[in-house]
């Protein structure tokens, strides 16, 4: 037996032999065998006779050999010995497998001794081979019978190595960044897919992933201003600071994060095997410091820096497209928090931005399902504690998140514009109530009914007319609704906004400012808005809350003077003054001292259903009537 002319390694797995059909591990569909074969003079001898057929053989440029029934080789062509670097007579008498390698791999070596068994049609595979003076070759393998009588088989050998390069050039163009010769988002994801593959982690490492995931602040403005060939150096610069940050890191550990560039200005760097937060915690200040040095740009000198959503978790569990998410939503939360800073992924934070947008996708179909309802709280006179009114509060009955309040989905309605479709079902809902009640206890002097009114509802709709509509439709005299507006938006009405509230009130509306005392109140302003009613916002009246009988518990004075000027200023502009948040009877009694019109909070009740405010009608004393809660 000789010694190999070269050695060599699959190129990877072969794919299972198939007894009707041949192993291809990369080609084209297989061909048919030739229906011509070339001839023997000495029929079984393994042997091409003198004929042209041998000629061809000897001067293909295709490297072959015949090999018998046993795997040795007959006899091989000047081109076999020449892309094995050794001569032709050397090569008679040697185990063909060995010589290119085909025993690397069970597959293969089962599928080469089907076809010299005569029990499959034909072998192609290719291999990786080193040739003797040093350097490696890639080949394509064919192995396919010869006729019957000449007991053997034809061993083909073609060099492939030109294409195999020149593929491998392509594949680096194909994935890599053209600007900042990164890998690109093809290849980043690849790496990160094979990461995560439980092979991967299982037999070593930390079993941990994490990943950097960063954006450029100020990089837009650079690239509008200066043009994109100074933004594109600019990219290929900070690609620079990201490679030596991920060689920095890297030094004295298993595996050197790779750095890619994912489009645009944004850049990932992920680390394999990672050792914890803290790891990931040092390589995002080690960009931020890198890239917040100044860059020296044809010429000019550009700033920037960078916002960085880490993410760091057992791979476990974890795929690719959930890791990327979670820091890309990690690096909106740097964005959002001031920019140039690296902010690390909480669960709970996500939770409630994914509960967030699970509201915000079903609010407009919940509406047209009938999940929502009103609750009113009672709005009582100072004076003769009686019901006057009641304002109405929407709940939400979400299917899956139970009852919400409107703190937790009034503020997506007016992101997503679908407060205008659900302030007008609040508005019909509650004027229709209201008329109820009234024909219910004809006796009573009827009760308003007030309604929150966001800014976009005018805006976005004709408020006026859907107010003009509401009344018509329900009967409800203009004077018994009100509408609440935030003193935010009131106060800095103008144009279309005061246009639609002077139309309601010259309606007859009662319009309302709620929570006021907490913006920065234009005084002079107020005199000029249609406004009937100031709403004080409850930290005003929680600063009563105190006992008669515990002297030391009292506080500062000042508070009451204030509330007291302004309800003497609201008088004297014609308004009347309700007080939010009252919620024991010394408030009361001091708001009602200084002069206030009507109370609302939970010493006369919480919001209650339809029902029980019909309870309340009549009664002398609401407060009496319901009870401290």
């Amino acid at each position: 037996m000789r010694e190999r002319a070269v050695s060599g390694t699959s190129e990877g797995p072969t794919p299972a032999a198939d007894l009707d059909r041949p192993v291809v591990t990369e080609s084209e569909i297989d061909t048919p065998p030739c229906t011509e074969h070339p001839r023997t003079e000495h029929p079984g001898t393994g042997h091409l006779s003198q004929s042209p057929y041998r000629s061809v053989f000897t001067a293909a440029p295709l490297a072959m050999a015949v090999v018998d029934r046993e795997g040795t080789v007959v006899s091989a062509n000047d081109s076999l010995a020449a892309l094995l670097g050794t001569a032709p007579d050397e090569l008679a008498g040697a185990v063909a497998a060995d010589l290119v390698d085909l025993t690397s791999d069970a597959r293969t070596w089962h599928t080469y001794r089907e076809v010299l068994r005569g029990r499959q049609s034909r072998l192609r595979c290719t291999r990786r081979l080193k040739h003797p003076d040093g350097h490696s070759l890639w080949v394509q393998v064919t192995v396919a019978p010869l006729p019957a009588e000449d007991r053997g088989v034809l061993l083909s050998v073609a060099d492939i190595s030109s294409r195999r390069e020149l593929q491998a050039r392509l594949r680096h163009l194909q994935m890599h960044d053209a600007v900042t010769r990164l890998p690109n988002r093809t290849l980043f994801f690849e790496r990160l897919s094979a990461a995560l593959e439980a092979e991967s982690y299982e037999q070593s490492g930390t079993g941990r992933i994490g990943l950097c995931y960063l954006d450029l602040d100020g990089f837009k403005a650079i690239n509008d201003t200066l043009g994109h060939r100074v933004g594109d150096r600019l990219l290929a610069a900070v690609a620079e600071r990201l490679r030596r940050c991920a060689d920095e890191t890297g030094f004295a550990r298993t595996s050197t994060p790779l750095v890619a560039r994912l489009g645009g200005d944004e850049f990932a760097l992920l680390v394999e095997d990672s050792t914890g937060t803290e790891q990931l915690a040092e390589l995002a200040e080690a960009v931020l410091r890198a890239i917040q040095d100044p860059f020296d740009i044809s010429g000019q000198r550009l700033s920037v820096s960078a916002s960085i959503g880490v993410v760091e978790r057992h791979a476990a569990g974890t795929t690719p497209t959930a890791l990327v998410q979670a820091a890309d939503t990690t690096l909106y939360w740097a964005k959002a928090d001031g920019k140039a800073r690296w902010t690390l992924f909480d669960p709970e934070r996500n939770a409630h931005r994914m509960t967030r947008q699970a509201l915000a996708s079903t609010l407009r179909p919940a509406i047209d399902r009938g999940e929502f309802r009103l609750e009113y709280q009672p709005l009582v006179g100072m004076e003769d504690d009686r019901l006057h009114g009641v304002e109405a509060l929407i709940r939400w009955n979400h299917p899956q998140f139970g009852v919400l309040t409107p703190n937790r989905f009034i503020g997506l309605a007016e992101e997503d514009g679908s407060i205008v479709p659900l302030g007008r079902w609040v508005l019909r809902t509650a004027c229709r109530q209201a008329r109820r009640w009234q024909r219910e206890h004809p006796d009573e002097p009827p009760i308003f009914v007030s309604v929150n009114v966001a800014v976009r509802q005018v805006w976005d709709s004709d408020l006026v007319a859907d107010v003009a509509e509401t009344l018509a439709e329900t009967g409800l005299a203009p004077h018994l609704l009100q509408l609440e507006l935030t003193e935010s938006a009131v106060m800095g009405s103008g144009g279309r906004p005061l246009q639609a509230l002077k139309a309601l009130s010259d309606m007859g509306v009662r319009i309302a400012i709620d929570d006021f005392g907490t913006g920065y109140s234009n005084l002079a302003y107020l005199s000029r808005l249609p406004v009937s009613v100031l709403k004080l916002d409850g930290s005003f009246v929680r600063g009563f809350q105190y006992d008669d009988r515990d002297t030391a518990a009292r506080p500062n004075p000042a508070d009451e003077v204030v509330v007291e000027a302004m309800i003497q200023l609201a008088h004297r502009l014609g308004l009347t003054v309700t007080a939010e948040c009252v919620e024991t009877s010394a408030q009361a009694v001091r708001l009602r001292r200084i002069g206030c019109d009507t109370g609302q909070g939970w010493l006369y009740s919480r919001p209650v259903s339809p029902d029980r405010i019909s309870e309340l009608l009549g009664t002398p004393d609401v407060q009496a009537g319901v009870g401290n809660p």
